[in-house]
C-alpha cells in the first residue's frame, strides 16, 4: 500500500530511542525527511545518522529540552530556516513517574505538566503555521493507556498524560478546518529502554532475570501475553500519519494487547 507520504517532514520528539526512534526510522522508510528531537544531543545525532544510511532519506538530529521554552523556540526557528516547515509533528517525549499525591512536591507535578502538555501545546503554536501554509498537516500525541487505566504508583503520569488526550481532542477540533489532523495514540505494555534498564536494577543479584521478570508483567495485564516492540507501535503511527487515514480525526486509539479493561 502506497501510504503517499514521500517528500514530508515529520518532527519527532523523545525520537532517539524506543517508539520514538522506531517512528522516525518507519517514516523515513516511507521517504519522509525526519527531524529528531531528544535531550541527549549526541544520541541524537547518532540515531539520526543512523536512519539516513539505512533509508537513503534526509535526517537530521536536534538536541532538544522539550520542558524549556527556549529550546523549542529554537526548534521551530531550525525547521522553519532549513526545512520551510513541518507536515507531521509526533509528540512522543516522555517519562514514568513514582510518587504518591500526598508525598509529591509541586515541583514534580510541574515537571511533569511541562513534559507531557505543554510542551505538546508549545510545538503546536510553533509548527502549526507551517502546516497552514502548506494546506495541512499531521499531528499525533503519544499518550498512554494510563490515561484511562491509571497504575497507582504513577499518579503524576497518569494525570498529565490524561490531561494530554483531552488536549489532543480539543487542537483536533480548532485545527481541522485548516486540513490538520489531530489524533492521540495510548499504548500499552511497549518493550523499550523505559522498562528494560530499570527491571535491570530491580533484579541484579535475585534469581529472576530481567526477561522473566518481564514476561511475568505482560502475562499479568496484556491478554495478549507479551509487550509489544517499538515498531509494531510505530507502524500504527505511520499509518494515522497517512492520507489513507484522512476520516481518522480526534480519536484516541489503544494498542494494548487487550489490556484496556474497559470498552469506552
Amino acid at each position: 500500500m502506497d501510504l503517499q507520504l514521500t517528500g514530508k517532514t515529520a518532527v519527532i520528539t523523545g525520537a532517539s530511542q524506543g517508539i520514538g526512534f522506531a517512528v522516525a526510522r518507519a517514516l523515513a522508510r516511507e521517504g519522509v525527511q525526519v527531524v529528531l528531537c531528544a535531550r541527549n544531543a549526541e544520541r541524537v545525532t547518532q540515531a539520526a545518522a543512523a536512519i539516513e544510511q539505512e533509508s537513503g532519506v534526509a535526517a537530521l538530529g536536534v538536541g532538544v529540552d522539550v520542558t524549556v521554552p527556549a529550546d523549542i523556540e529554537r526548534l521551530v526557528q531550525m525547521v522553519e530556516q532549513r526545512l520551510g516547515g513541518a507536515d507531521i509533528l509526533i509528540d512522543n517525549a516522555g517519562a514514568g513517574s513514582e510518587e504518591t499525591i500526598m508525598d509529591a512536591p509541586d515541583e514534580r507535578w510541574q515537571h511533569y505538566w511541562e513534559l507531557h502538555v505543554m510542551a505538546a501545546v508549545r510545538l503546536a503554536r510553533g509548527l502549526v503555521p507551517s502546516m497552514r501554509r502548506r494546506s495541512g498537516g499531521v499531528i499525533l500525541h503519544n499518550a498512554s493507556i494510563c490515561a484511562k487505566q491509571p497504575l497507582p504508583h504513577e499518579p503524576i503520569y497518569n494525570v498529565t498524560k490524561a490531561a494530554l488526550v483531552m488536549f489532543s481532542k480539543c487542537l483536533a477540533n480548532e485545527l481541522i478546518g485548516d486540513n490538520i489532523r489531530v489524533n492521540c495514540i495510548n499504548p500499552g505494555l511497549v518493550m523499550t529502554e523505559g522498562w528494560i534498564e530499570p527491571v535491570k536494577q530491580w533484579t541484579a543479584g535475585t534469581e529472576t532475570t530481567w526477561q522473566q521478570y518481564l514476561d511475568n508483567v505482560a502475562k499479568r495485564y496484556a491478554p495478549i501475553g507479551r509487550f509489544a516492540t517499538p515498531e509494531e507501535v510505530a507502524d500504527f503511527f505511520v499509518f494515522l500519519c497517512s492520507p489513507r487515514a484522512a476520516y481518522c480525526v480526534g480519536s484516541t486509539y489503544f494498542i494494548d494487547g487487550g489490556w484496556l479493561a474497559t470498552t469506552v
